[in-house]
């Protein structure tokens, strides 16, 4: 019997230190983009000679005093209005220079910046809205002081349209919204994660949990404050959701939370056969012409 008491004490205290030693590793590679692709500005010069738009750098500094860098792209006859285009998690700004592209063939000024933790941007850790929706707001002041410029938009994919989303309660100068396979809450898409890799409900509880309370008492981020579902539920922004219907990465009823916490208020296109943010590629026209008219409207 001691034996026996003494193996299950063993044992159990394995798995609460695998389970703690797991936890943090998964938030540790969540948190942060050890490798960084970058964004060359050859690709900004080939993009200002098949458009015809002008580019320039442009830099902000965040409240925590990290430097965020980004190019302004705008077009020769500019409508009066601009876009800020945000890329999703392990992206670069070259994420999103497919839709800079259609957008200012249609006139709109574009900025692609590198989100932080990303590319040239500072930053090393990635807070999935939470302190990424202070940096939108050091965007739209920089886009909104500039001359010419009166209306102000967003379209973002994955992490990108879901800071776009937490971004409203602070940033209500914006017009409307596009957001590509967003996350309802960054507390779902964990469990949906850990799901897609085989780990079931009664294990990812204590992961989740123990890798969120890693996060607070590391990084002071409370990560069950990234939630585009309560700035969603209360936003009075237009809000075009996009999603994907193949979409494994983050499942598309996502999308249909955040359409159904606020329907007055969002619309939602699910788009066939498309997967994670393929839906441009997918429905390249239809695409194009839906998310102009979304801003035009």
């Amino acid at each position: 019997m001691r034996r026996a008491f003494r193996l299950a004490v063993a044992v159990l205290i394995g798995l609460t230190l695998g389970s703690v030693f797991l936890s943090v590793f998964i938030a540790e590679g969540a948190l942060h983009i050890w490798q960084r692709p970058s964004a060359p500005a050859a690709f900004a010069e080939a993009f200002s000679r098949q458009t015809g738009a002008s580019w320039e750098s442009v830099k902000v500094t965040a409240r925590d005093g990290v430097v965020l860098d980004g190019w302004l792209l705008t077009p020769r006859q500019p409508n009066g209005a601009a876009v800020i285009a945000l890329h999703g998690v392990g992206d670069t700004r070259l994420g999103m220079m497919s839709h800079a592209d259609f957008l200012v063939r249609a006139r709109y000024t574009v900025l692609v910046p590198d989100c932080r933790g990303h590319g040239a941007s500072g930053g090393d850790v990635i807070g999935y809205g939470i302190r990424e929706a202070g940096d939108v707001h050091r965007w739209a002041d920089l886009l909104l002081c500039r001359p010419g410029i009166r209306r102000l938009y967003g379209i973002g994919q994955s992490m990108g349209a879901s800071i776009l989303l937490e971004s409203l309660p602070s940033e209500p100068r914006f017009r409307a919204l596009v957001a590509d396979c967003p996350f309802a809450t960054f507390e779902e898409v964990a469990y949906d994660r850990l799901a897609q890799r085989g780990v079931i409900v009664p294990f990812s509880w204590p992961i989740v949990r123990i890798g969120f309370l890693y996060a607070r008492l590391r990084y002071g981020l409370n990560l069950r404050e990234a939630s585009p579902a309560a700035a969603v539920r209360a936003t009075k922004v237009p809000i075009l959701l996009i999603h994907g219907m193949e979409d494994a990465n983050i499942l598309p009823r996502h999308s249909r939370e955040l359409h159904a916490l606020n329907p007055a208020m969002t619309q939602l296109w699910e788009v066939p056969g498309a997967d994670h943010v393929a839906s441009l590629g997918t429905a390249p026209l239809q695409y194009q012409r839906k998310v102009t008219a979304w801003f035009e409207k």
